[in-house]
């Protein structure tokens, strides 16, 4: 079906992508997507405004403004230049590019002034608030780019997010998503820890819980991971664990690059990596705690 004239592209329908996309529709934007899984549009077969594109190449066409929601930038970086899409040189002068996905930062500055030698206008903007924020488009998002481009993406933005902040130039906003992601997993670990040093000790880690959430030590794992998805034992918050630990990496070399003081994201990182590595693949990130708390 042909798109309108005025439409958004969308690459990167997954956990996130698809209800990100599905609020741009509420909003009233038509929106062409594309995944690499040809059966992923079918989350909205039958939906006014939403158009499946067959390849990039049909978003390069079709759109002004694309959205890239994808996990890191060696996938960004292949879909832009690589020989087998060459997608930048496709898209059009004076188009906007967001990358909403969890890219390198210093990557996503280099990628900005090739683009720009294009006429291509990027702007990155990652969320934090997983998926059932992203459901409910109450997002937070963290914005680089310059500032008329970035006032041409709100209106997108906003029907994707609650919380926006123009952070700083290129780059900046995943510069932020990279150590926000950091801080979160330091504090997941130190709960785990926590808790099951409490448990072990003799006391209801649920109680423990309780007390953090009317104390100083309160904070997003605490308030909505222990119980939901910790104690519990679903594990299933939905975001994998090899992605909280793709995160930490990039944080990593970023604040190594930034030639900051690190000894504590470098331990962070390994912990982390080992549960990647020890626990089963596809894991939840909250099953850091079943990696913290071994068998009785």
């Amino acid at each position: 079906m042909a798109a309108p004239n005025s439409v958004i592209g969308f690459i990167g329908l997954g956990q996130m992508g698809v209800p990100m996309l599905r609020n741009l529709l509420r909003a009233g934007h038509a929106v062409r997507g594309f995944d690499i899984n040809a059966q992923a549009a079918q989350a909205f077969a039958g939906e006014a405004n939403f158009y499946a594109a067959e390849s990039v190449s049909e978003l390069a066409k079709d759109c002004n403004c694309v959205i890239l929601m994808l996990p890191d930038s060696p996938i960004v970086d292949n879909l832009l230049w690589g020989d087998g899409s060459n997608f930048a040189a496709q898209l059009r002068r004076d188009s906007l590019l967001i990358d909403m996905g969890s890219s390198d930062p210093v990557n996503t500055r280099e990628n900005f002034t090739r683009l720009a030698k294009l006429g291509v206008h990027l702007v990155d903007a990652p969320v934090s608030g997983g998926v059932r924020r992203a459901v409910d488009a109450s997002l937070s998002i963290m914005i680089g780019g310059t500032t008329p481009a970035v006032t041409r993406a709100l209106t997108l933005l906003q029907a994707m997010g609650k919380t926006l902040t123009h952070v700083g130039e290129a780059g900046a906003g995943h510069a932020v998503k990279a150590l926000n992601n950091y801080v979160s997993a330091a504090g997941l670990l130190a709960v785990s820890e926590a808790l099951v040093a409490a448990e072990k000790f003799g006391i209801d880690p649920k109680l423990v819980n309780q007390v953090l959430n009317t104390s100083t030590g309160k904070n997003n794992t605490t308030e909505h991971k222990v119980e939901n998805y910790m104690l519990s034992g679903s594990f299933n918050s939905g975001f994998a664990l090899a992605l909280m630990r793709k995160d930490l990496n990039t944080a990593r070399g970023f604040i190594e690059r930034m030639q900051s003081p690190d000894g504590f994201v470098k331990v962070c990182f390994e912990t982390w990596l080992r549960a990647e590595q020890t626990l089963d693949k596809g894991a939840d990130h909250t099953a850091l705690y079943e990696f913290i708390r071994p068998s009785k």
